[in-house]
């Protein structure tokens, strides 16, 4: 062992110093934009129907620490470039970072709708705003537990195409399948 290892000396970092990347659960929201706009695609989104969860995993070793991720986050607390300068290690496990989110998912064909979180994220951020898109405000209901209400159903009932299936949580194409099936049935009553 030599004297700079008994030692360890930790060098005096400036202040504007781009360090190990690291997730904060309770700031990142599971949008994914970190992952979209990776130079170095190191950010990898998995999600997993089945469970219903968004996983980001970070790789380190292929990070470039151009801090693009951080800048772009939509939270500016998801992810965080820190004063870490430490980032070798001789396993791979070691050299991933991951946060896990939960997932809402259509309620008519399944597909992914977008993370809980970020749905919230968007309610608080637009206040009042929020009332005029019904999954948002059934996304903020149930959140507050004002209702009883599920995010998303586990039975196969599929009711008529109608107005009222218009305010359960769809995705954007299931909507205007409604949307236009509604329109069709209005316009046969004339």
């Amino acid at each position: 062992m030599n004297c700079l290892q008994k030692i360890k000396i930790r060098p005096a970092l400036p202040n504007r110093y781009r360090g190990k990347p690291e997730f904060c659960k309770d700031g990142c929201v599971g949008c994914a934009a970190c992952a979209k706009v990776c130079p170095a695609c190191c950010i990898e989104v998995i999600d997993d129907l089945k469970a219903k969860t968004r996983r980001l995993i970070l790789r380190l070793d292929g990070c470039i620490f151009c801090a693009s991720c951080q800048a772009n986050c939509i939270t500016a607390k998801g992810i965080r470039l820190s004063n870490n300068y430490d980032a070798a290690s001789y396993e791979k496990s070691q050299m991933t970072i991951s946060v896990e989110k939960r997932l809402l998912a259509c309620d008519s064909c399944g597909s992914i709708v977008g993370a809980k979180d970020h749905l919230l994220f968007l309610a608080k951020k637009l206040g009042p705003l929020a009332y005029a898109n019904p999954v948002l405000i059934l996304a903020n209901q149930a959140e507050l537990k004002l209702g009883e209400y599920s995010l998303s159903s586990s039975s196969s009932y599929r009711p008529a195409a109608g107005r009222t299936i218009m305010f359960k949580v769809l995705c954007p194409n299931c909507r205007r399948l409604v949307i236009l099936e509604d329109e069709k049935t209005d316009c046969q009553h004339l």
